[in-house]
């Protein structure tokens, strides 16, 4: 028997808009003399970290981040051999491994600090590290009654030859409000911790600038930035102008039956949505199962035939029903229910808004069993 495709729907990722956004980004970043670290943890935020990989490092980017060890191992394991921090650990990470690969190591403890030395020294190499300060986001990071003990054993560590400290870093927690008192209070505890380190004897380099810092603020980006969600064209500060940004991922289905409904005739589950005239339903084999919010039920678009038109009724597991009035569709047309917006169909900005959550979420959370993942690109 011949085995049948389980996908209804395929988000396809525009490697060109990735290589356009990781460009701007950079030519920013270097203005300030800074280069570029694009980060690629969840899978490239859904994208896929591979392909978005390449692409940034085709546009000028010149180090990687990941959160977790497993996705550093797996780019290597594709033959990406470019810097590559990785930078939230778990008990029982594998850091000898890491080492191995010549992953770069981030510190937030002493233990941290100590079981990555170990496995330098087991594997006779140097683990290249980045030591994290917590500088008021509360999550990840060294608290700073305990920095000026972190950077005494690294600098320790390093004269011993089983490490070496690359980096001081921290992350921002409100970047994307521009003007918030934090950013300034944040930028002067990592200076601090900086000068801190400096004076253990340590010469890290700094990098603090996310997406948001990057685009707004200059003076934070030191030697190194780090955007995220910015890469993949969605903008974490739409409200500081339009910055040039293409939203790489589109998701669509195709149309797979069509009918005429007439007046008093109700759609899907709990019926409500129940037409007022005439009209041609098309049926989407697309629901809550594959990305589909259901609470979006009844307020959503999508773009078929050349505009926009509502989703009626109730999202399903599988499948959900497009209203297009009088207008011609047929079995086999295409259904973009979210994309880069450039002729006015839905945005994965547009999902979050409506869901009260922001668009990091809509996309990382959109590569899902029944749903292909298709790279595409002009022809060079």
């Amino acid at each position: 028997m011949t085995e049948q495709p389980a996908h209804r729907a395929d988000l396809r990722i525009d490697v060109d808009a990735l290589r356009h956004n990781v460009a701007l980004l950079a030519e920013r970043a270097q203005r300030s003399g800074a280069r570029t670290m694009v980060v690629v943890k969840s899978d490239g935020y859904g994208h896929g970290a591979e392909v978005v990989a390449r692409a940034a490092l085709d546009a000028g980017a010149s180090a990687l981040g990941v959160a977790a060890i497993g996705e550093a191992l797996r780019l290597r394991a594709a033959g990406i051999a470019a810097p590559l921090l990785c930078w939230l650990h778990v008990p029982g990470d594998d850091f000898a491994a890491a080492v191995e690969a010549d992953v770069e190591l981030a510190a937030s403890s002493a233990a941290e600090l100590d079981a990555i030395a170990t496995a330098a020294h087991a594997r006779s190499q140097v683990a290249k590290v980045h030591l994290k300060i917590d500088t008021g986001l509360s999550r990840n990071g060294c608290p700073p009654e305990l920095w000026p003990a972190l950077v005494e054993r690294a600098a320790k560590a390093q004269a011993s030859g089983v490490l070496e400290v690359v980096a001081v870093w921290s992350h921002l927690a409100c970047a994307d409000e521009p003007g918030h008192p934090s950013i300034d209070a944040q930028a002067a505890r990592f200076q601090d911790a900086y000068e801190q380190a400096r004076a253990a004897g340590l010469t890290p380099i700094r990098h603090l600038a996310n997406s948001a810092a990057l685009l707004t603020r200059p003076d934070l980006h030191f030697e190194l930035v780090r955007p995220g969600i910015a890469a993949y064209g969605l903008d974490p500060v739409p409200h500081a102008g339009d910055h040039g940004l293409i939203p790489a991922m589109t998701f669509r289905s195709e149309v797979v039956l069509t009918k005429r409904v007439g007046p008093g005739e109700s759609v899907s589950y709990g019926h409500l949505w129940t037409a007022d005239r005439e009209c041609t339903l098309a049926l989407v084999p697309v629901g809550y199962a594959d990305g589909v919010p259901r609470s979006l039920s009844g307020r959503m678009d999508v773009w078929l035939a050349g505009r926009r038109r509502p989703v009626v009724g109730r999202v399903c597991m599988d499948q959900l029903v497009v209203c297009c009035d009088d207008d011609p569709v047929a079995v086999g047309d295409e259904v973009v229910l979210f994309g880069p917006g450039e002729q006015g169909a839905p945005t994965a900005a547009e999902w979050a808004d409506k869901l009260g959550t922001i668009h990091y979420e809509i996309v990382t959370g959109m590569f899902r069993p029944r749903v292909t993942r298709t790279p595409t690109e002009v022809a060079t």
